[in-house]
């Protein structure tokens, strides 16, 4: 389910999320420049209401076992929200971002010890 965009917006990444009960309608994702290969490309910013940018979240690169396509995945997190939200991020910088969500399957242990999917 698609929940928000970013955007380019004069060399900076800009965008938005909306969801019944969430709404962040100002968002920026800040480049991180590390030599740590665990470290998150973006953090999240958000302009609180004292229109100070603040941390809420950060996103990591990865890239698709199926179609090799790299995609961003994180969470939102904040004291505000009542638990943290998981997203992805699928685009580019120059066509712009859309934010997906999943709700997260439960997974189930079988009888014969192997982990599955929950049935639906």
């Amino acid at each position: 389910m698609n929940i928000g965009s970013f955007k380019s917006t004069n060399g900076q990444l800009i965008g938005s999320v909306a969801t019944a009960t969430i709404d962040l309608p100002r968002l920026g994702l800040r480049p991180i420049q590390s030599t740590n290969d665990k470290a998150p490309a973006f953090e999240i910013m958000t302009l609180n209401p004292a229109r100070r940018w603040v941390q809420i979240g950060a996103l990591w690169e990865q890239t698709s076992n199926s179609t090799g396509e790299v995609f961003y995945q994180g969470k939102l997190d904040d004291p505000s929200l009542p638990e943290p939200l998981p997203i992805m991020l699928f685009g580019d910088a120059e066509e712009g971002y859309r934010v997906a969500w999943n709700r997260p399957v439960a997974r189930r242990e079988n009888l014969d010890g192997s982990r599955g999917k929950a049935s639906r």
